[in-house]
């Protein structure tokens, strides 16, 4: 595989694939164009990939960015080595702020409710924001949410109209941004776990790791120590009776394990949650939800930030929009291919412009994302991600169309000459 190695200076050790073995790579990725020449894992699990996970009522921004394409790529990565996975968005479809958002739906567009009316309620953004501020300045208002939070919660039936209208909204939204990127997943938000919660708290007093501290249910954590020093506890169960994050998680692994069948389990977010993930993966483990050969990993990834090496914001410091990055990106890729269209003096379809624009726009928004080391930060700049010159997608398309030009031109078929054992590779030291 391996040339001789050699030392390059203290420390380090250079190792050089053979050309014969690279040659012999090349050949058999031609004549396997569907696989490359990767086998398939002789061992197939059944696989949850959980990633993307935006907000209902909320749109969906730049903080959405690499959970939705890092986890996307595994997924696809996954599948082809023969796996069966399930890609899941955990979305955030539940909680106390839906109290106020029903109740502004009802009071401001009652149309909404009513079966079949096909009422846009309009920006989810500004709705959210609306419904926010009455809350925070109407004592009424605030007085007659939390009432809403326990109507949706005992199942009332036009409470729970009212949230499945926000949430159609949502998913409209969502699915506008997931068939930009060509994503596909399927939704199983933090309601669908609704029903399993008691049994988790159940669960936790039967492995006797819940107990009770000030009204609540909570596990003292191992390894996780608060100011004065004392075991750190994970609250699942708060007084007046609601669930937290934890236990809609914790009932999560267990469904997945339980009736997904789930081996190993991928959990696609932000580094910032790291610590929340290994506190519940910590319980999972003392609480015997997860059996010998089961895996669960967090898969962390740094922030996206401005090409000050600040949070990405717009000039008005608000978070920026991912619709409004990905449109950017795909604007600026039309611009250049409309200006090299002009200087070679060609002229082209609408069609083949806005198609190409698209192709190329998402494609640098993507490959610039995974190209940086998934752990860290990485400055987003729409300059460096669009350029002709460097490791970028536009280069990798321009180049391979270039390529694909001269065989055209030149009546080659690389595969069949690889088949007929008349390819020869040669390396630039070699031509």
């Amino acid at each position: 595989v391996f040339e001789v190695p050699s030392i390059a200076g203290p420390g380090f050790i250079n190792f050089t694939l053979r050309k014969d073995f690279i040659a012999a790579k090349i050949k058999n990725m031609l004549l396997d164009a569907d696989r490359l020449g990767l086998p398939k894992s002789p061992a197939p699990q059944k696989i949850v990939v959980d990633f993307s996970s935006p907000n209902i009522a909320k749109e969906m921004h730049v903080g959405h960015l690499r959970s939705t394409i890092i986890g996307d790529s595994i997924a696809r990565v996954l599948e082809f080595l023969g796996h069966d996975v399930l890609r899941l968005n955990h979305v955030g479809d539940w909680g106390t702020q839906f109290g106020m958002l029903i109740l502004h739906l009802k009071e401001t567009c009652p149309a909404a409710l009513e079966a079949g009316s096909g009422v846009d309620i309009g920006d989810l953004v500004e709705f959210y924001k609306a419904s926010k501020k009455r809350f925070d300045e109407d004592e009424v208002f605030k007085a007659e949410a939390r009432k809403e939070v326990v109507e949706l919660q005992s199942g009332n039936p036009d409470s729970l109209k009212a949230w499945n209208v926000l949430c159609d909204c949502s998913r409209k939204e969502f699915q506008v941004i997931y068939n930009i990127l060509d994503v596909k997943l399927g939704e199983r938000g933090e309601s669908f776990y609704n029903p399993y919660l008691p049994a988790v708290i159940e669960h936790l007093k039967e492995k006797q790791l819940a107990v009770e501290d000030d009204g609540a249910m909570c596990v003292f954590l191992e390894g996780f120590l608060n100011r004065e020093g004392k075991p750190q506890p994970l609250l699942v169960q708060k007084s007046d009776g609601g669930f937290m994050y934890a236990t809609t998680d914790l009932a999560a692994i267990r469904y997945r394990i339980g009736e997904d069948k789930a081996t190993r389990v991928l959990y696609v977010t932000d580094i910032g949650q790291s610590t929340h993930f290994e506190q519940v993966f910590q319980v999972a483990k003392r609480a015997d939800m997860i059996p010998e050969g089961v895996s669960l990993e967090h898969v962390p990834f740094g922030l996206v930030q401005g090409e000050d090496g600040k949070k990405f914001k717009t000039r008005s410091g608000d978070t920026v929009k991912l619709i409004d990055l990905l449109d950017e990106a795909v604007s600026i890729a039309k611009q250049d291919l409309l200006k090299r269209i002009a200087e070679e003096g060609r002229t082209e379809t609408e069609e083949f412009i806005n198609a190409n624009s698209q192709t190329v726009g998402i494609a640098a928004v993507k490959y610039a994302d995974l190209k940086n080391n998934r752990t860290t930060n990485y400055r987003f700049s729409y300059a460096k991600m669009l350029s002709l010159q460097g490791n970028t997608a536009p280069y990798m398309l321009y180049a391979f169309a270039r390529v694909q030009g001269i065989y055209r031109k030149a009546g080659v078929d690389v595969a069949e000459l690889a088949r007929e054992g008349k390819l020869a590779v040669l390396f630039t030291d070699e031509a």
